[in-house]
């Protein structure tokens, strides 16, 4: 896998990439005056008692009466992205208000000075060894990505690790890349992931282990990879920091996420350790609560209000102390918020012009007629395709699984490795499509700009490319023709 490009900072170029609002905002330009060009249309859908949601119907696509969104609905967007004005179902507001409840906690947490003092010991018992943080946190978001499909949780550990990996010598991007790509390849290799490969499966009318050990050997090829691409660009930073994509941000990171020299001779107090317990057990009590509670958006952020009341109590920060410190830290992700519903305005002025289904109607015809090794491969790139416009994992294999799983019949290829595709590619694209509230919010998070993301990452993206479509076409001969 080729490396990341950090030679040294040339001067600086006049043209200044635009920041995540305003991508964002282009797109929801963009997508509307594709809603005046892509014609609309619909497929019928039925009730489905497994999924829980409805399917669309192979073979039923018709047209429909367009709905083109013009400047009234694009102003709506952003609006929209958070909650539906006309039925006042919520969007994306959960997420939003997840965010600003993760920063008022650990605005809470910082102000004990646990975090600070907790960092500081750590990096003194890890001295020499800081790089095996990097294998072990991604193997560990690699298994959240694919036993649950480990993706809004992570935001809450950005504020958590990015600290770690700046007092540890390497950069914000660095922190990014162990969450992002941990958890990232963990989805695209999901095993037993129900918002992905149990879902699709189901889906696509076959059992979500058929397909099981080629998904291994992608997670394993692909974790590796990453893993190995990461631990090399971080040993670049640590040993020249000059070679970090975002040295020219070092300052004001630091700044941002480490304390003052005050702070950094302060001892490690029993009240720190408490605090720091508190701390690690809210965490281990979220994910109990995702992945064997029930719990979504609402229990999360009710448990993050009720964890940072509590610890500012036993922090003996005072009722004013607390609560500046629980709002300053909201405040601190307010942007974060804003960029989530943002990224969501996209898809409900998508979804409002009626071209989704077009768009999948159109990927349904490309694929009819094409040999085995192509035709897995074209689905391959047809997903990727679909989950720019679709970021939802869940959402996207039953809007296309029922449609495009059948067409593997008459190919001759098993329905499990079009599965298998159709998660690789959701997984791919997710670690890069601004439409994700959990890549731009991650980024927002952790105060790395997009487009140096995008520099960092695409030397990834290749790689993973070629193991999947090598895995795939592999795939073909592995599975045999359905019967």
């Amino acid at each position: 896998m080729p490396s990341p490009d950090t030679t040294k900072p040339q001067p600086v170029s006049r043209f200044s990439f635009p920041s995540a609002y305003t991508i964002l905002l282009a797109l929801i330009v963009i997508v509307a005056a594709m809603t005046w060009i892509i014609p609309a249309g619909q497929y019928e859908r039925v009730a489905s008692a497994v999924l829980g949601k409805d399917i669309p119907i192979a073979g039923t696509y018709a047209p429909m009466a367009a709905n083109p969104q013009g400047f009234f609905d694009v102003i709506l967007a952003p609006i929209a992205g958070f909650y539906d004005p006309g039925s006042y179902t919520a969007n994306a507001i959960d997420v939003a208000l997840f965010v600003l409840m993760i920063g008022g906690f650990i605005g809470v947490v910082t102000s004990t000075g646990a975090i600070d003092a907790g960092i500081k010991r750590a990096m003194t018992k890890l001295k020499g060894q800081e790089k095996w943080m990097i294998p072990i946190l991604m193997g560990l978001f690699a298994l959240g990505g694919t036993t649950e499909g480990m993706a809004e949780e992570t935001l809450a550990f950005y504020v958590l690790l990015t600290p770690v990996m700046i007092a540890a010598g390497y950069d914000a991007l660095t922190a990014v890349a162990v969450i992002l790509l941990g958890a990232g390849v963990g989805v695209l290799g999901s095993t037993v992931n129900a918002f992905s490969t149990v879902i699709a499966s189901n889906a696509a009318g076959v059992p979500f282990t058929d397909g099981l050990m080629l998904r291994l050997v992608i997670l394993a090829l692909t974790f590796a990879a990453t893993v190995a691409y990461v631990m090399r660009y971080a040993a670049r930073v640590k040993a020249d920091p000059s070679r970090s994509l975002v040295f020219d941000l070092k300052a004001e990171n630091e700044a941002h996420f480490r304390s003052t020299a005050e702070a950094a001779d302060t001892d490690f107090t029993g009240l720190h350790k408490i605090v720091l317990l508190l701390f690690g057990t809210t965490f281990a009590v979220m994910i109990w609560g995702v992945s064997l509670g029930g719990w979504w958006m609402a229990e999360m952020s009710g448990l993050f209000l009720f964890a940072g009341i509590g610890i500012g109590l036993i922090g003996r920060l005072g009722e004013k102390g607390l609560v500046e410190a629980f709002v300053g830290g909201a405040r601190d992700l307010l942007g974060v918020a804003l960029i989530i519903g943002l990224a969501r305005g996209i898809v409900v002025i998508m979804d409002a012009g009626h071209i989704t289904d077009t768009i999948l109607h159109w990927a349904e015809g490309m694929v009819t007629g094409l040999n085995e090794i192509v035709f897995i491969n074209v689905m391959y790139w047809i997903q990727v395709v679909l989950s720019f416009f679709v970021p939802s994992t869940s959402g996207l294999a039953v809007l296309s699984m029922p449609i495009l799983a059948p067409v593997a019949d008459f190919a001759g290829v098993a329905r499990s490795l079009v599965v298998t595709a159709f998660q690789s590619a959701e997984g791919v694209v997710n670690l890069v499509t601004p439409t994700s509230a959990v890549v731009m919010g991650g980024l927002a998070i952790a105060r790395v700009p997009y487009e140096r993301w995008l520099h960092f990452v695409w030397p990834v993206l290749l790689g993973l490319t070629i193991i999947i479509m090598g895995a795939l076409s592999i795939g073909v001969f592995l599975t045999g023709t359905p019967t």
